[in-house]
């Protein structure tokens, strides 16, 4: 009995390590709407993103025109967190992306290092 016991807890001590690592590649939708497909890229580590669609305050003619377009790329700086650039409003933002859950992803962009804003993604 204590072997079968000694046995289930190993079991439960080492599922973690055999579970699969989260992933940012796929598809992302924040509260307003706006898609982003997300994909890993270069050597594998560094992350993309490519515009799907725009809604909200941000559907604007100069966003619109990045639909279909890569609108960012980062390099892995930590585990599960990217830094780069991202285009919004037609012009180029320092960012941060953070995998902070399975499906959840915060994008953070910055002008002028003061001007920030953090968008929050969810998997769909």
């Amino acid at each position: 009995m204590r072997i079968l016991h000694a046995f289930s807890i190993l079991a439960l001590l080492t599922t973690p390590a055999l579970a699969q690592e989260a992933t940012p590649e796929g598809t992302w939708r924040d509260s307003y709407g706006t898609t982003l497909q997300l994909s890993l890229c270069g050597d594998g580590t560094q992350l993309c993103a490519t515009l799907v669609d725009v809604h909200g305050d941000s559907r604007t003619e100069e966003n619109l025109a990045y639909v279909n377009q890569q609108i960012m790329q980062a390099e892995m700086t930590a585990p599960n967190q990217w830094s780069g650039t991202v285009i919004f409003d037609g012009s180029e933002a320092a960012s941060t992306a953070t995998l902070v859950a399975a499906d959840t992803l915060e994008i953070q962009g910055c002008r002028a290092a003061i001007l920030c804003q953090t968008l929050s993604f969810t998997r769909i």
